[in-house]
């Protein structure tokens, strides 16, 4: 029976739910997989919680130099976070002849072309199934699953925070301010929660996820990015009246111009399948242009779930010794001749606030249909201090189109303010 040595960096949530599977199923994946995984080194500040863990003092590396001089150790897994020192430990982990599963979505966004070149010049495996979506197996599936397909669009539910307040927002009418302090309390959000609240975690993560779907580099500069900070609550409850539940949606999309990437609040129909994905669980739909649609759903954070997606690659790594790198071009600048579009068409929710006079409506449908702007539904709200809200969804249009028509509705004196602006998919 083949004996697989694992070192892990990090016994936090994920740290600690890996060492939990790896131990509790030792005999299982014995049986099941003809495997003797063995958890060999920690590296770990606090030695009581490893010892809480039940990891035996000897086994607490003091050094990342410990770790990867241990001969019995193949496979580390880095489960820190962020860039430094992660980025540091991998690349020595790697330059010492070690397989790295990493969970670490920021430093594989980041600096993926750097790690990659070192696991290739050491002839050693990288992998990374835990750092997109959780316990959601969607890299596999992307890199070992629709190999037979163009994949023509990727579009996901991939933060589980940001998923969980929009939920309670829509579900409780809570203002974005008290369902966040709610997420906190529970452990969903962190103290400072920019990165989750304001798009990034799912910017890297689309980064990742859309290069392999796409077969093409695209880094983090080529997703646009918008939070969910500025949604009210007035959004979610007009949107609901027009059939559509408001999610962080990241799309990504093989477009005859181009790919798009994009990160942003989107209105979904309740007729999709993203609506009913609620609370902190994630999904992404894709759609190959053989396969026709598939659709992931699980939990996407977690001790647990993150651990099971890393215990699957220490598995597939010690099953899999002729490893595997990116087959498009994964450099720091990636293809030149890779074409991004910046101006979406999609469909659009706008929400104003107008002056309660005749000849406004007409007014401002004029405005759009000068420029090239179809509106599919316009819904008024009953007049309140003199002033009516009024509801626009628009056809499919350049987002362009619509910022122009914009400008031009609020030079207007009828309109007082133009409260929202969110995106549709159907």
């Amino acid at each position: 029976m083949k004996k697989v040595g694992v070192a892990i960096l990090g016994l936090g949530v994920v740290g600690g739910g890996t060492y939990k599977i790896l131990t509790d199923n030792k005999e299982y994946f014995k049986s099941t997989q003809g495997l003797d995984v063995t958890v060999e080194s920690v590296l770990e500040k606090n030695v009581d919680r490893a010892t809480a863990l039940g990891i035996s003092k000897e086994k607490v590396a003091g050094s990342i130099e410990e770790v990867v001089s241990n001969p019995n150790v193949d496979i580390v897994v880095e489960v820190i976070g962020g860039i430094e020192p992660a980025k540091t430990f991998v690349l020595k982990a790697l330059m010492s002849g070690k397989t790295v599963v990493t969970s670490n979505k920021e430093l594989f966004a980041k600096h993926w072309p750097e790690l990659e070149r070192e696991a290739k010049n050491m002839k050693v495996g990288l992998f990374y199934e835990a750092s997109c979506v959780g316990g959601v197996p969607i890299i596999r599936t992307l890199t070992e699953g629709m190999q037979a397909n163009k994949i023509l669009s990727i579009k996901g539910i991939i933060n589980g925070t940001t998923n969980y307040i929009l939920t309670k927002m829509a579900k409780e009418g809570q203002s974005y301010e008290e369902a966040l302090k709610e997420a906190q309390k529970l452990g969903y959000a962190e103290f400072n929660p920019t990165a989750d609240v304001e798009g990034f975690d799912a910017t890297y993560k689309l980064s990742i996820l859309s290069s392999l779907a796409f077969n093409t580099k695209v880094s983090i500069e080529n997703v646009h990015r918008e939070g969910i900070t500025g949604i009210t609550k007035e959004d979610i409850a007009c949107g609901k009246e027009l059939g559509y539940t408001l999610k962080l949606l990241a799309i990504g999309k093989n477009t005859k111009n181009g790919i798009e990437v994009r990160v942003h609040p989107t209105f979904v129909a309740d007729t999709n399948p993203l609506a009913s994905v609620n609370d902190s669980f994630n999904a992404v739909h894709l759609v190959g242009d053989a396969v026709g649609e598939i659709m992931l759903y699980g939990r996407g954070a977690g001790a647990l779930p993150t651990g099971s997606a890393i215990v699957s690659d220490v598995i597939f790594a010690a099953k899999h010794t002729d490893y595997y790198y990116s087959y498009f071009d994964n450099s720091e600048k990636g293809n030149k001749n890779t074409k991004f579009v910046s101006d979406f068409t999609s469909k659009y929710f706008i929400r104003l606030s107008v002056k309660d006079s005749a000849g406004v409506l007409s007014k401002i449908a004029g405005v759009f249909a000068k420029n090239n702007v179809s509106l599919s539904e316009v819904k008024q709200a009953a007049e309140k201090d003199g002033k009516v809200t009024v509801a626009i969804i628009t056809h499919e249009c350049l987002e362009s189109a619509v910022n122009k028509s914009l400008e031009k509705i609020k030079a207007q004196g009828a309109v007082i303010s133009v409260d929202g602006l969110i995106r549709l998919e159907d």
